[in-house]
């Protein structure tokens, strides 16, 4: 499909299976005898809690990184399955603000949130949150230093797909609109993830991993939205359900936007992949990157997999691929 509005691509990139920096919300990192053993000293945000969004989740955290010129920025959005986590972990946090790269780390509204509201389909609420909260930072750009093009989401499961999401669809500004914010572009630099799934399709799930169980609860089968254990147990309905929910399987999952012109993307998972064969961890398997991977390479779009054994690997780590990415020259 073709985009006629997005900021220049380069590469993709992002881990999260590296060691968490945890921060507190605002409070300042403590130092010398105020620290704990074993504690991990860590920036704390330039700008607490900014609200892109009326709902008490639609906030974000803004570092910014020390620098005379617009910084590339990193933007991160936690996993949790959409049904929990929270915006105060952030791998490598002061390593890329060390290496002149800005940080936003969001929250957004749960998919249960979304159900409870009679939301449809459910994950409606995360991923167009994550696209209106990338939008309010790019209106923050001068204001933040930030060079609204060099862009880099990244995150780990739910916070890899809302990443994969936001990097295949088409633009989601509305040049038109009354609002400024509504204005800006979604588009991304890059993206870089941990343990993605790619495809929200239960057809291709099953066919990847027999066992496959997960993202039923983001169209919807998910019994009790109160009761986030009760998340992955509504697969079956939910495969036989696959084309009275095509629809929004088709705007929803990410292997089914991807296309040329898309910016490059970096896949990392924990462990090798081993196609239509039962996996110890279903809903973070290699095959969601080999089957993605598969494709991008068959529209053009540059993709790094890696994953313990995995062949010609640059860059073993997200930070080391979106350091990279994000700060490459600019090319033509």
């Amino acid at each position: 499909m073709n985009r006629s509005t997005r900021p220049a691509l380069a590469a993709l990139a992002t881990l999260l299976l590296a060691p968490l920096v945890v921060h507190a919300a605002a409070a300042p990192a403590k130092t010398g005898a105020q620290a704990k053993p074993g504690a991990v000293e860590t920036a704390a945000p330039t700008l607490a809690n900014v609200a892109y969004g009326e709902h008490e989740r639609q906030v974000l955290d803004f570092y910014k990184a020390r620098s005379a010129r617009p910084t590339p920025l990193l933007f991160h959005i936690h996993g949790g399955g959409w049904v929990a986590g929270d915006k105060a972990r952030v791998a490598n946090l002061d390593k890329y603000l060390a290496a002149g790269i800005s940080v936003v780390s969001i929250n957004y509204r749960y998919s249960t949130q979304a159900q409870i509201a009679g939301v449809k389909p459910p994950v409606k609420w995360p991923l167009e949150d994550a696209a209106r909260a990338l939008q309010l930072v790019r209106s923050k750009a001068a204001e933040w230093n930030i060079d609204k093009a060099r862009i880099g989401a990244s995150g780990g499961s739910a916070g890899a797909c809302s990443s994969l999401w936001l990097a295949f669809h088409d633009d989601l500004a509305e040049p038109a609109s009354a609002d400024p914010v509504a204005r800006e572009s979604t588009r991304l630099w890059c993206a870089a993830v941990s343990g993605a799934q790619t495809t929200l399709d239960p057809k291709q799930m099953k066919e990847w991993t027999p066992n496959s169980r997960y993202g039923g609860h983001a169209f919807g089968f998910m019994p009790d939205p109160n009761d986030n254990k009760t998340r992955d147990t509504r697969f079956a309905e939910f495969l036989a359900a696959r084309e009275e929910v095509l629809p929004w399987i088709r705007q929803y999952s990410p292997y089914e936007l991807a296309s040329a012109d898309d910016p490059p993307v970096y896949l990392f998972y924990s462990a090798p992949p081993a196609l239509g064969q039962d996996q110890k961890d279903p809903t973070h398997t290699s095959n969601f990157g080999v089957k993605l991977e598969e494709k991008l390479r068959q529209v053009g779009v540059p993709c790094e997999l890696v994953y313990p054994g995995a062949p010609g690997v640059k860059h073993p780590q997200v930070f080391d691929y979106l350091v990279e990415e994000l700060k490459a020259p600019r090319k033509g």
